[in-house]
């Protein structure tokens, strides 16, 4: 990574996907399957951190939570895969304390809050890339849930749609650490400028 790279507040957005409390949270409905990564990457605490620090620079904060109606009517019947994991958990259904985002990254004054994800790719159901457009933003910066899943799908995406892509190894966590370092080492420097939240914290 070069050093002489810096962000400009004014073009740069911090997107936060899915720090929900069935993932985030003792009790969620999830979990106990990321618990022990989150633990080893210290995530939340990483992330709280760097929030703190983009939005005092200037920075656009954007939460992208995963949420269905009770039943899961916006899915397939018959759902497989990670989604039918959520579904058989009964995670992240609208209006319940699972689907919340965890108190320590509430959205604050000024934040976006992506409106319609249901998969895993953050761009595809949702309106981000249009919110992002019209901000003129083109660095996005990508922390959350998982590793191998959401975050890398929306890297991709978008990498593909021609943004800067900035992912976080200590701000993200899977359901293994083998999932999650694998994901780290081979897949996101393809797609993405790998940073720690310390390293992005010292360029804003």
């Amino acid at each position: 990574m070069s050093e002489t790279l810096r962000f400009d507040p004014a073009r740069t957005a911090l997107v936060l996907i899915e720090y929900q409390n069935d993932f985030t949270s003792e009790g969620g409905a999830l979990n106990s399957a990321v618990a022990g990564v989150m633990a080893k990457t210290g995530m939340l605490a990483n992330t709280v951190a760097l929030v703190e620090a983009a939005r005092a620079a200037g920075v656009t904060i954007m939460h992208a939570p995963i949420a269905f109606a009770a039943g899961y009517g916006e899915l397939s019947r018959h759902p497989y895969g990670i989604l039918k994991g959520v579904v058989e958990g009964t995670a992240f259904v609208k209006d319940t304390w699972g689907a919340a985002i965890v108190d320590e990254l509430a959205p604050a004054e000024g934040d976006i809050v992506i409106e319609g994800k249901r998969g895993l790719d953050t761009f595809a159901s949702t309106n981000l890339d249009f919110i992002l457009r019209n901000r003129g933003i083109d660095t996005i910066i990508l922390g959350g849930f998982l590793t191998n899943c959401c975050v890398e799908s929306t890297m991709r995406t978008g990498y593909e749609n021609g943004f800067r892509v900035i992912t976080l190894p200590d701000c993200v966590a899977a359901t293994s650490q083998e999932e999650h370092e694998n994901a780290i080492t081979y897949d996101y420097p393809m797609f993405s400028l790998p940073m720690t939240s310390a390293e992005v914290i010292a360029r804003l």
